[in-house]
């Protein structure tokens, strides 16, 4: 993944600003499963992002076209058991020895919740990883890429507990265990991670551009998601929206800039 202020700032890219570019993104079919685009906790999230679709059809001439991306439910159980697998084998090193107790609460939780997991439940995420990348693969026949909110949810507030003992554990004070794991499944990935699972699992190029700002102020972004080898084209009208779409942007009351380290 890399984090980059703009497009145009990307290194080692074309001028995406070029006028042979913006025609590149004339009469792009873009698809949208509007009942999943639409799963967002505050509808200030969808309504910016359909403002987006609106402006690129008047201004582009790009489509928008519906489709339906099948067996969401089991692409989020593949996504967990897979990723979360390889998170528990990376630490392993560093954790030996008791080291892990220098991990917090919430991420402790986690790995433990990982451990559960089977060889078997691997190799079954797998075989419906193959089998979900053939349900893209049909989509890409008649879309060229995939848009989405980037998250379910504009950036959660953080309670002062959490600094100290992880955000997940938090919920221990609220829920039994039994409700635990389910709970730590609706609130990462259900509602911040909602929308990146495709390209996380099936490893899809996708970009996120800035929108806009929901009624509190706390910023908007738009997914676009390419099928393989189509960095290009989703860099291109990821640029597109730069331009001619997106909120001047703003900077927030507490502001950390995050590519120059200071």
């Amino acid at each position: 993944m890399q984090i980059n202020a703009t497009i145009k700032s990307l290194p080692c890219v074309p001028n995406f600003s070029s006028e042979e570019s913006l025609q590149s993104v004339e009469s792009l079919r873009l698809g949208k499963y509007t009942e999943w685009f639409n799963d967002v906790i505050s509808t200030d999230i969808s309504d910016k992002c359909e403002n987006v679709l609106s402006r690129l059809s008047e201004k582009h001439g790009c489509k928008t076209v519906e489709i339906v991306i099948p067996e969401l439910h089991e692409m989020r159980i593949a996504h967990i058991i897979s990723i979360g697998s390889e998170a528990l084998c990376a630490p392993t090193p560093d954790c030996d020895d008791g080291k892990g107790e220098r991990l917090t609460y919430d991420t402790r939780t986690n790995l433990a919740l990982f451990r559960s997991f089977t060889a078997a439940d691997y190799v079954a995420a797998q075989r419906l990883r193959r089998r979900l990348m053939y349900f893209h693969m049909e989509i890409f026949k008649k879309v060229d890429i995939i848009v989405t909110p980037t998250t379910g949810m504009t950036a959660p507030r953080i309670p002062p507990s959490a600094l100290k003992v992880g955000r997940l554990i938090c919920k221990f004070q609220v829920f039994s265990y039994t409700h635990l794991l389910p709970d730590i499944i609706s609130y990462g990935v259900r509602n911040l991670m909602r929308f990146i699972i495709n390209a996380n699992l099936l490893g899809l190029p996708a970009v996120t551009i800035p929108v806009g700002y929901d009624k509190q102020g706390l910023p908007i972004g738009m997914q676009l998601i390419g099928r393989p080898w189509c960095e290009a084209s989703i860099l291109r009208l990821a640029a597109t929206i730069e331009e001619t779409c997106a909120e001047p942007k703003k900077k927030p009351l507490q502001y950390y800039e995050i590519l120059k380290g200071n």
